[in-house]
């Protein structure tokens, strides 16, 4: 019961690491509102937890609506540990196929909707006197080859970010850490499907070493210590999880 007591936010709870992240800080005692923009995922986590005999708070939001960000704050109430897992991909379209369309809705979700969501937090957890964010990076936070160019943009921002609500904020008792996992088995779909080949093919090069794609429970695992009282020290921290990808 590492988090009994405690309130979690997890965004991009319908698929993959949100929905794993759900499920493990559910079974690890904490109350877990979580939220994504597709009711059909909501309901397949709804389902599991139900199957393991959990609950959770599930909402219909868009991290991208400021609205939307703020009724998924009112409902959680207290917020002891933010889990920033919601993303997009961006086709893997270099910079010169990029339409304007596809650049800000990566934006608005991979780095405006950690923007919003840790924005609207910090004020709960700075009366509370302490908290944990833990946001999901990539990869493609120090790599421009593994992705199209809004992807990467939007992932190297979100390092940024994090490091600097760490560092302004970590003396009030809030850490701020990063998860950079490299290929996961998830449900980001449609908007991974490659719409440039000779992109794709130059991309393919940077991925040559690439490991085996991890369980999404793998990364909530990570996510779940890096929020934890265990992990107390550690504010700042860019914990790489790719399975040796980088290291090549």
């Amino acid at each position: 019961m590492t988090h009994s007591g405690k309130v979690a936010i997890v965004t991009g709870a319908g698929s993959g690491i949100g929905q794993a992240t759900v499920l493990r800080l559910a079974r690890e005692g904490a109350r877990v509102v979580g939220c994504d923009v597709n009711p059909q995922g909501l309901a397949a986590t709804r389902a599991k937890l139900e199957e393991a005999q959990l609950s959770a708070t599930l909402l219909v939001a868009d991290v991208a609506r400021q609205e939307d960000v703020e009724r998924v704050v009112a409902e959680a109430g207290r917020v002891d540990i933010l889990a920033n897992v919601a993303g997009i991909m961006d086709f893997f379209l270099p910079l010169d196929e990029l339409d304007d369309a596809t650049w800000q809705r990566v934006l608005s979700v991979n780095l405006d909707g950690v923007m919003r969501m840790t924005r609207a937090v910090l004020p709960r957890m700075r009366e509370a006197g302490g908290g944990a964010i833990v946001t999901v990076a990539s990869k493609a936070s120090f790599s421009g080859g593994v992705s199209g160019a809004a992807y990467a943009a939007s992932k190297h921002g979100v390092i940024g970010l994090v490091r600097h609500v760490a560092y302004f904020y970590g003396p009030l008792g809030i850490r701020s850490n990063a998860v950079l996992p490299g290929p996961v088995e998830t449900g980001i779909g449609a908007t991974a499907m490659p719409k440039s080949p000779w992109a794709l093919e130059r991309a393919k090069l940077a991925m040559a070493t690439m490991p085996k794609s991890a369980r999404p429970e793998e990364i909530a695992a990570i996510i779940s210590w890096i929020a934890s009282d265990e992990a107390s020290f550690l504010n700042g921290a860019l914990v790489t999880a790719d399975g040796g990808w980088s290291a090549a």
